[in-house]
């Protein structure tokens, strides 16, 4: 055996550690000062990021000293060229993705302290603050009392995303169902056509749908001519089901869809669960918000949010429009006990006197993974850096503008508003010509889309809206308004670009 010894692991000391940590920190507030010199979507082609990057690793690594700035000389060449600028004032397209300096101060805080808070014990702040800060947030909201820690019965947790929040929910669901209508009977799932996939999704992966065609158990229900679901036809839908002898279990209801914002009917939603039996079968009726949630923060916004006093859970994202960067799902239910039953499973090694005793939360038993970044501390920056008054005017100052924008296209002839707008979310295209066939009204769209994001100038989204009253299906641009440093002035550039590319 040999008798040599490895060299010493190079970490960083603390002044190496201090002096880099305020070298990356200027590096991102001077890339935050000049976003808006770069084209907002990505100008690279596939592979070339990659073909930068030498095919090995390193044998020799960097230490504290110079060799870092061969990394922030490549984040320059390498890594900057192939970012689709999310932050950028001009980035109108999907959803917004909020980073602010105080969620980002509470990221770096949560990665310094390293905490892993699967349990109370492993962290009792991590734990206990996360559900302060997310009863505050349902104040905020005016979420219902039952959502609430205090009420015993329900609570917050901070999940990864929408997607995770709609799983755990499922999950909840079959296992309540099950509980109260034993038996083998097909479980079925619902949602509108125009839900996201996540639903679709998570029915695959806790195996109530076979594959992403199943239909059979995965009912996609009709909408309106304002593209929210038809309770009428969810009605329809259970009935037939349990008529078949399938077993509805879940619904999803949406606010503020993908595609359009539009604001499915919870109240209505829910009388069809309740007069179908449906609901005093155990089955859950979960509210995707993942949006338009957080524009409950402000009271002319929550009429939407009417009928929230029946679901079972409700979700929504604040790394999309609360100024909290990715990733922050508040996922909201009535019935925490649903999902213990569902998800809690104690190994010898996790068992402790706290969680024995029942008197703490372990978060761990909340979602799919057992462990967990200390997320809420961003969310708690967040909240306190801005206030409730703060966010109120964020949120409003972007729902104005969006205003404006609808306004713009109605008073110009060439172009048309596709959906009722929802909040800060329009949906418009170039209008048809006179004896234009469809196809060709939605070849000049997409062709004015794609010259709108080849500039650089500004980065919109498409979606394809159904046709109502047997009207073909229509190709649809998304100005979706979000970003922290947007101004008037920057919408306003966008539509004058519209306008000029659409004579073209």
């Amino acid at each position: 055996m040999s008798d040599e010894r490895d060299e010493a692991v190079p970490h960083l000391n603390a002044e190496e550690f201090r002096r880099l940590g305020h070298q990356m920190v200027d590096w991102i507030a001077n890339y935050w000062a000049r976003l808006e010199s770069f084209p907002v979507r990505s100008q690279v082609a596939p592979g070339e990021v990659a073909a930068k990057l030498p095919l090995h690793a390193p044998e020799e690594g960097l230490g504290g000293g110079e060799g870092w700035d061969a990394v922030f000389r490549d984040l320059d060449a390498v890594v900057l060229p192939g970012i689709t600028h999310w932050q950028s004032p001009s980035f109108f397209a999907y959803f917004p993705a909020n980073a602010s300096g105080p969620a980002v101060l509470g990221e770096l805080l949560s990665a310094g302290l390293g905490v892993q808070g699967m349990l109370w014990s492993t962290s009792p702040a991590a734990t206990e603050l996360e559900t302060r800060v997310l009863d505050w947030l349902a104040e905020l909201m005016a979420l219902p009392q039952a959502f609430r820690s205090t009420s015993g019965t329900g609570g917050g947790v901070i999940q990864g995303t929408a997607s995770e929040a709609t799983l755990v929910a499922m999950v909840a669901a079959r296992a309540r169902v099950r509980r109260q209508r034993p038996g083998d009977a097909p479980l079925v799932a619902y949602a509108s056509t125009q839900a996201h996939s996540s639903v679709l999704k998570a029915a695959m992966l806790c195996g109530v749908a076979r594959d992403a065609s199943d239909t059979l158990h995965v009912r996609m229900v009709e909408t309106d001519a304002s593209y929210a679901m038809n309770p009428e036809a969810l009605q329809r839908a259970l009935g037939e089901d349990l008529a078949a002898g399938r077993q509805p279990f879940f619904v999803c209801a949406s606010l503020g869809t993908t595609s359009s914002g539009a604001f499915d009917p919870l109240g209505p939603v829910s009388r069809a669960m309740g007069d179908t039996g449906v609901s005093a079968a155990g089955g859950w009726l979960h509210v995707d918000a993942a949006w338009a949630g957080a524009a409950l923060l402000c009271p002319e916004y929550r009429e939407p949010a009417t009928g929230l006093e029946a679901v079972d859970s409700f979700a929504f994202n604040p790394h999309k429009w609360l100024l909290t960067n990715f990733d922050c799902n508040a996922f909201y239910t009535r019935d925490r006990s649903a999902l213990l039953d569902a998800l809690s499973v104690t190994p010898e090694y996790l068992r402790n006197a706290a969680s024995a005793s029942g008197a703490v939360i372990d978060y761990r038993d909340w979602q799919v993974p057992l462990g967990r970044r200390f997320r809420a501390l961003k969310l708690w920056f967040v909240l306190r850096h801005y206030g409730a008054k703060g966010l109120r005017a964020y949120i409003r100052e972007h729902v104005r503008l969006a205003g404006l924008f609808e306004d713009w296209v109605r008073q110009d002839t060439r172009f048309e508003l596709a959906a009722p707008r929802a909040l800060s979310l329009v949906c418009f295209r170039l209008a048809p010509r006179p004896g234009e066939a469809p196809s060709e009204t939605d070849a000049r769209n997409r062709a004015l889309l794609e010259r709108l994001n080849a500039s650089g100038s500004a980065f919109l989204t498409h979606t394809v809206l159904p046709g109502v009253g047997g009207a073909s299906a229509r190709y649809v641009l998304r100005m979706a308004i979000g970003a922290p440093s947007t101004e008037e002035r920057h919408v306003r550039a966008c539509w004058e670009a519209l306008q000029r590319l659409a004579e073209t």
